[in-house]
């Protein structure tokens, strides 16, 4: 699924109050931390997460993996914060983007 412009603004002015679910560190991304954001994912569509400064590798390429492993799109990467939305199951479905033109 890729996102137009105007949802992934959307999806950003919903993310911009958000706090980060998930922090990676020194051991990047793991297979725990894997499971943990597909949980999360799971749970809220759109979930923030931090990456700290002792941790080596780049913001944008740890975003770019978790997306490619959890079927995610990367709505955002500022800094060291990245935002992911993944839509939810019908039943569990929580947000509703702007529609597609």
């Amino acid at each position: 699924m890729n996102l137009t412009s105007k949802q992934r603004a959307y999806l950003k002015s919903l993310a911009m109050t958000m706090q980060p679910v998930q922090y990676f560190g020194k051991a990047s991304l793991t297979e725990e931390n894997l499971r943990n954001v597909e949980e999360a994912l799971a749970a809220r569509e759109l979930i923030k997460l931090g990456v700290l400064k002792n941790c080596d590798d780049d913001p944008r390429e740890i975003a770019e993996a978790l997306a490619e492993n959890t079927g995610a799109e990367v709505v955002q990467v500022i800094g060291k914060k990245i935002v992911l939305y993944r839509e939810g199951k019908d039943d569990k479905k929580k947000i509703e983007l702007p529609k597609r033109r």
